[in-house]
């Protein structure tokens, strides 16, 4: 591919699709996270009373066949269905039909963590009834973080680029950030985000191995980042897509764009026997995101946290974002408290927040942390959503393994 000149149109968002436990559509979530609905609740896709982990964010009552075809839904699981329903919803809110643009400049990159073990429970649970004459399951695993992708970019005939960034929680990010160097080379459209959806008994044990999901059976106190009674995360599945498209092709086509992707920052963490520091990763992160959008911090409305809801990893996060900001520096806010975390699908859908925040010039509240430990010199935004303006937005990340990420987004 042909990289284009220096001069390349900035990035732009232009369409929003959002399939969240509180809210299935863009303007469903939307309106319950300002409104400090939770979509939490105790698991009910399985006996969730056998685990110590009950409580989770849930996407209910889904049932999508305008954007899964029937012959899909049967082929495919929850996290696809998903996937292909947001990137739907991300198209029709964008004005994109892919039947008027040149096929081979549609891209789509998503980001892919523990998604497809729904399908890898049901072959395992066949592989259990037929022994080992079926082999279904090995041959499954190859597509399972493509799987979404590469449904979406056959179901709308997108043969551009086509990838998948894996980096757990970091990756929503990292894949915006494939996508604009998308639109520097060949493509005109790119199709972006994450979702996931890994409840099932398979999903949900494979998490519990990090020691980190909170077995607190109240949903309003399970998940509390920031709280002195932080006792781990909440598991949800969910996440959101996003059309990135050239602003002057936006403009052309009498587009609206939510905002511009402005600076972008991703670092890796040091091995836990290192001596170092996290915070000190995650911090330059920070730094190369508003260094290379030439925003000074104190140009910065919000933050959105990470919000691992673990004292430790939450001590580190609040003090880069201090370090950068200075002690009570900035509104930090975690609305995924909301919704759980959402793995490959949580930092999509808190880019999709703050560009509605941008948009609407308001902060969604980070509920059920009743009060920012002392030392973690926080401006939380806690209990109800505080007016803006907001120009200038901060995404953070942090993705199981080390990963760090950083996004900007500004208004037009």
């Amino acid at each position: 591919m042909t990289e284009r000149t220096a001069d390349t149109p900035r990035p732009v968002v232009t369409g929003l699709g959002v399939t969240a436990p509180n809210g299935l559509g863009t303007q469903a979530y939307w309106s319950a996270t300002l409104d400090g609905k939770s979509g939490l609740g105790p698991i009910t896709r399985f006996d969730g009373e056998r685990y110590p982990v009950r409580v989770a964010g849930e996407v209910t009552e889904f049932d999508d066949t305008e954007h899964v075809p029937s012959r899909l839904a049967v082929q495919t699981d929850h996290w696809t269905h998903l996937g292909l329903t947001a990137a739907g919803m991300a198209l029709a809110d964008a004005g994109i039909d892919p039947a008027d643009l040149p096929e081979y400049r549609m891209a789509v990159v998503t980001a892919g963590s523990s998604g497809g073990t729904e399908f890898g429970q049901r072959e395992i649970e066949k592989l259990w009834s037929q022994g080992p004459q079926y082999v279904g399951v090995y041959q499954s695993i190859a597509w399972f973080y493509a799987a979404t992708t590469g449904q979406i970019s056959i179901r709308y005939g997108m043969r551009g680029p086509c990838g998948v960034i894996c980096a757990e929680q970091a990756g929503g990010l990292d894949a915006v950030a494939q996508a604009r160097r998308l639109l520097r080379q060949d493509a005109s459209m790119v199709v972006t985000g994450g979702t996931d959806a890994s409840l099932c008994p398979y999903g949900l044990v494979a998490q519990m191995s990090t020691g980190l999901l909170s077995t607190r059976d109240d949903p309003e106190r399970a998940y509390l980042p920031f709280d002195g009674d932080a006792c781990g995360y909440v598991p949800g599945e969910g996440g959101a897509m996003l059309i990135v498209e050239g602003e002057d092709t936006a403009r052309a086509r009498g587009a609206r764009p939510y905002g511009a992707i402005a600076g972008y920052g991703a670092t890796f963490d040091p091995r836990p026997d290192h001596g170092r520091e996290p915070r000190s990763n995650l911090r330059r992160a920070i730094t190369l995101a508003l260094e290379e959008a030439a925003v000074p911090p104190d140009q910065v409305d919000v933050v959105f946290a990470d919000a691992l809801g673990v004292p430790a990893a939450d001590l580190a996060e609040a003090r880069a974002i201090s370090s950068v900001f200075g002690p009570h520096g900035v509104p930090v806010t975690a609305p995924k408290t909301m919704t759980g975390r959402l793995y490959a699908g949580g930092a999509a859908l808190d880019l999709a927040s703050a560009l509605l925040s941008i948009r609407d010039g308001v902060i969604p509240p980070t509920v059920g942390t009743r009060a920012a430990a002392p030392a973690y010199e926080l401006d939380l935004v806690r209990g109800t959503a505080r007016d803006g303006p907001v120009r200038k937005a901060l995404v953070l990340a942090r993705g199981h393994g080390g990963f760090n990420a950083a996004l900007l987004v500004t208004d037009l």
